[in-house]
């Protein structure tokens, strides 16, 4: 891959506010590679050696609960950090993360960490204050899975990911990566067999449009309705 210009993580939310040369001393530190769909990046439990930047694709980051049941606990972005053990005061990656799709990365010696923030002060900052949205965004999610119906959950689930990682098309908001039914599932704590009744019933009111790992928005306003409980 060839040497990166600076000017492309210039406008990426952790190099917010960065000035050139900051963003190519950035640069000189990291490596770049490619990781194929389904491949791991990284795994529970393993040394944090690295931490990573997405230039492109899409990551799944996945628990496994003590019974060896797999959660989804978020889809990672181009653009977004990954792996930042050591802005978390770990030694050790508290997920797994898989190419949810081809992936391009940049990644970063993780004990360069401490040199690398003191030298970029702008850079720590955007991303503790990334690390804080994360952690709101997990209670959430808790609080979701504690008190909201599945319905609401799977709704939610949808939105979100229409939001965050959604194309427009001709027919809708596609979520632009492949997303099973059993992914869904694993992101809102209920079975496959509930979620795929949901999804054949909001299809079928064309409010979605299912396919082969493929699910497109269409009606944006109903799915809202279903979520905050108004359905």
């Amino acid at each position: 891959m060839n040497r990166l210009d600076a000017s492309l993580l210039a406008d990426l939310p952790p190099f917010a506010g960065m000035s050139r040369a900051s963003l190519d001393d950035m640069l000189a530190r990291a490596a770049s590679f490619r990781h194929s769909k389904g491949t791991h990046i990284f795994r529970e439990g393993e040394e944090a050696l690295s931490f990573y930047l997405l230039l492109d694709g899409y990551v799944r980051v996945i628990k496994h609960t003590p019974v060896g049941e797999q959660v989804i606990v978020r889809h990672i972005a181009t653009g977004e950090l990954l792996g930042i053990a050591k802005a978390m005061g770990r030694d050790t990656y508290p997920a797994n993360a898989i190419a949810a799709v081809d992936c391009v990365l940049l990644a970063w010696p993780s004990h360069t960490w401490e040199v690398i923030v003191a030298a970029h002060p702008g850079f720590a900052t955007n991303t503790y204050a990334m690390i804080g949205n994360r952690l709101i965004d997990t209670q959430e999610r808790v609080v979701e899975m504690a008190t909201e119906r599945v319905a609401q959950r799977v709704a939610n689930a949808i939105l979100n990911l229409a939001r965050e990682t959604g194309r427009q098309t001709d027919e809708g908001i596609l979520i632009d990566f492949p997303i099973s039914r059993q992914d869904i599932s694993e992101m809102t704590g209920t079975t496959i067999h509930t979620v795929s009744r949901l999804l054949s019933g909001w299809d079928s009111k064309g409010w979605i449009k299912g396919g082969r790992q493929k699910i497109t928005l269409v009606d944006g306003q109903k799915l809202t309705m279903v979520a905050s409980a108004r359905d």
